[in-house]
């Protein structure tokens, strides 16, 4: 149910107060089960929303449970019934497409005919009368053209809006692939030049070491480790370039750029401290990038909020600190799902620690990670 059940809600039970409480004569059992039966379906009302055929039914039944409560006897006519009236008319061109809200007017007013030939009404009465259906349905009709026009301009708008993000997510899956492209190129570039060079060396390193006299070959073998520290270190250098996750800031930025366009977060992104120059290690860099991706997935499954602060430190140059936060609504029932404590496992493996508070106005997850070259 959303807000605007309730409010038709309110509505109703303050025109059918003052309706009742002007009726000089009290309720027979017949009246009294028709306003019973014409608040059943009141209620009954939100199971069948986007069935339309049921919806007019409903109101259909209104209309006659209407008619009988306000059927006139000796005492004359109800002026209120044409306030229920109303706004039984006005909830029908609300739900109702037009073809639909047309019928339930063409009933209702099959049923002000009914009642006005029971009673003597004047000739001002009935001009009254008149004028007041014709400004209403007038009214209603205008008001269903701009609700129609308005419910088309927003299907027309989610149409652009998902299309949208799916030119976005195709952008940025294209510039992923040409620069995922362009390090395996640099990647394979290194291992056939750089590798295979290196590889050579060594095997003539080897061959002269087993020629070379006996004071030499000490030398060459530390010359020959030299190499294969650097062939070594190539390798890790190609086996990044493949790598399509990227950590650390940069991939946070990625991260959040990312974010901004497909799923439309605000999110407030500082860097405090000298965070951009701490020196953290490829694991704890890697570490930090999941926990914030974690954090700002955490956020889009769980959260109402679309705005989310993030925030980078480091203090001192010792300590490497981020947070992410978002406004949240208290829930005493919360407990760490696994992806939190993946998190804090992740953190932990590479020296660093992690806090989720939960106070009820905010959502927090905050961790640090000690820096290698400042430990005591």
């Amino acid at each position: 149910m959303n807000k605007t059940y309730f409010i038709w809600i309110g509505i109703h039970f303050l025109v059918w107060l003052v309706a009742i409480a002007s009726m000089t004569t009290h309720l027979n059992e017949i009246q009294l089960a028709s306003l019973c039966l014409f608040f059943l379906l009141l209620f009954l009302l939100p199971l069948f929303a986007g069935k339309s055929m049921m919806q007019m039914t409903l109101f259909l039944i209104q209309l006659l449970a209407i008619t009988v409560i306000f059927y006139p006897d000796e005492n004359g006519f109800y002026p209120f019934l044409l306030f229920v009236q109303a706004l039984v008319l006005a909830e029908a061109v609300f739900y109702l497409p037009r073809l639909k809200s047309l019928i339930v007017i063409g009933v209702q007013i099959s049923f002000m005919l009914l009642i006005v030939a029971e009673v003597r009404l004047s000739i001002s009465e009935l001009a009254w009368i008149g004028l007041f259906y014709l400004l209403l349905l007038l009214s209603l009709l205008y008001y269903q053209s701009i609700h129609i026009r308005q419910t088309v301009l927003i299907q027309k708008h989610g149409a652009l809006l998902e299309e949208y993000r799916k030119m976005k997510r195709q952008l940025v899956t294209e510039e992923e692939q040409a620069r995922q492209g362009e390090r395996m190129l640099i990647g394979h570039e290194i291992h056939d030049s750089v590798g295979h060079k290196l590889t050579a060396l060594l095997m003539q390193f080897e061959a002269f070491r087993l020629t070379a006299a006996e004071k030499d070959k000490q030398k060459i073998a530390e010359l020959k480790k030299l190499a294969e520290q650097s062939l070594e270190e190539t390798r890790k250098a190609v086996k990044s370039f493949k790598q399509k996750d990227v950590g650390g800031l940069q991939g946070v930025i990625r991260l959040i750029r990312q974010l901004e366009m497909e799923s439309f977060m605000k999110i407030h992104f500082s860097v405090k401290h000298g965070a951009f120059a701490a020196s953290l290690s490829g694991e704890q860099s890697f570490a930090v990038y999941r926990a914030v991706q974690e954090a700002l997935t955490n956020i889009m499954k769980h959260s109402s909020t679309r705005e989310v602060q993030v925030m980078f430190e480091s203090p001192g140059g010792s300590i490497f600190r981020f947070e992410v936060a978002n406004e949240a609504t208290p829930n005493p029932y919360f407990q760490e799902g696994y992806g939190l404590k993946a998190m804090r496992d992740r953190l932990e493996k590479v020296d660093g620690s992690m806090d989720v508070i939960h106070d009820g106005s905010q959502f927090v997850v905050r961790g640090s990670i000690r820096l290698a070259d400042r430990r005591g």
